[in-house]
């Protein structure tokens, strides 16, 4: 490791955040799943089959996304005190959102709940719902840029009194978050789909698959339109400066065409796949392909948004305030020194593997009603 230089450093921990929040993506199944639970569930033992079935992996999201966070922090820790040092009402509201998660697992069943399941029922859609879409629209940003300037300390002044929760305003950012939302109702439904053997609940859950990949086409199309057409926000690596390009994301994902373009063609066809087979082939194994799909495409947003020359948190106030893998990086010796810790990665995916698999070993039935949980 000693032997990479800076910029070598700066983008293998590009990838290795890209991976963090691609898996992330895609374990926002559970959250998916939460704002299914009206549909999918028509009496009170249904109910409590999808709370429960979703209950067994709700903190693996939740780890996920503090581990997310706290690579942020590490390999670019400008970009961590500038979002969250100024966007910070957007990362609140998210963050608050995942607290009615917890709680509403935690205290739904409790004897002598004054606010009734329902209440925490409801908060667990808004986390699946308002949470998601937030986290969307902040993902949006990398591509239309945040409102901040920063001084020569790298004070960060936010332009914007809503403090990020101005990016759900934005046209398309609230498109990718609502697509976000889609996406994650979809694997909710294939991950209920396969994890409860009730033949009921696993109708409704692949025609809820099927539905929401429908509703989400309209966001994917203008998505993808937009992000090859819209202005991008280039750095000369001469001088580090950054400058407005014309169809920069294009270029971006025609540089690229393997992790670039390749896994985004390859993501949404495998999408598309895990919820046809579903829906005409009563397959219990879609979340499996399309879990690696909506992985393919999120790498391949957060390459496009942060590889070849491109400023991955831009300023739309101040442009030379945005923010590089370059610039907002940690040192040598700091990167050096975590990429040690992090060859033990595939050591902590394989326990995830293996925890997933012993929790996952038997499908849940109508007789795990009574033996409730959450």
């Amino acid at each position: 490791m000693g032997s990479l230089s800076l910029g070598q450093l700066q983008h293998l921990w590009w990838l290795l955040v890209s991976v963090v929040g691609a898996l992330f993506i895609f374990l926002t199944f559970v959250q998916g799943g939460q704002t299914l639970i009206f549909s999918v569930a028509r009496s009170e033992d249904e109910k409590t089959l999808v709370i429960n079935s979703l209950g067994k992996k709700w903190e693996l999201t939740f780890t996920t996304l503090v581990l997310f966070g706290g690579a942020l922090f590490a390999a670019f820790p400008l970009f961590y005190a500038t979002s969250f040092g100024g966007a910070y009402w957007v990362w609140i509201l998210i963050l608050f959102t995942f607290i009615l998660q917890a709680v509403s697992y935690e205290y739904r069943k409790k004897p002598k709940n004054f606010l009734g399941s329902v209440t925490y029922e409801l908060f667990l859609f808004i986390n699946g719902s308002i949470g998601i879409i937030l986290i969307g629209a902040a993902i949006g940003t990398f591509f239309t840029g945040s409102s901040f300037s920063l001084s020569d300390y790298n004070l960060v002044t936010w332009q914007n009194p809503l403090r990020g929760l101005e990016a759900a305003f934005n046209p398309f950012n609230l498109a990718f978050g609502l697509f976000l939302m889609f996406v994650a109702r979809i694997l909710g439904a294939l991950y209920l789909h396969n994890n409860i053997d009730q033949p009921a609940i696993r109708e409704r859950t692949k025609k809820a698959a099927f539905n929401n990949l429908v509703f989400s086409l309209p966001f994917l199309l203008y998505i993808l339109f937009s992000l090859v057409t819209m202005n991008g926000f280039a750095v000369d690596p001469e001088n580090g400066k950054v400058f407005l390009e014309s169809g920069k994301y294009l270029h971006n994902l025609l540089a690229m065409p393997i992790h670039g373009l390749g896994f985004l063609l390859a993501g949404l066809l495998l999408v598309i796949f895990g919820v046809v087979i579903t829906r005409f082939k009563n397959s219990h194994k879609g979340i499996w392909p399309t879990g690696l799909g909506v992985v393919l495409v999120v790498l391949a947003v957060l390459f496009i948004a942060g590889y070849n020359n491109t400023a991955f948190y831009p300023s739309s106030y101040d442009l030379q305030s945005s923010l590089t893998i370059a610039n907002a990086s940690s040192s040598h010796y700091t990167l050096t020194a975590m990429s040690y810790i992090a060859i033990s990665i595939p050591f902590i995916l394989a326990y995830i593997i293996y925890v997933w698999h012993l929790l996952d070993k038997r499908k849940l039935t109508e007789a795990d009603a009574a033996t409730e949980k959450y």
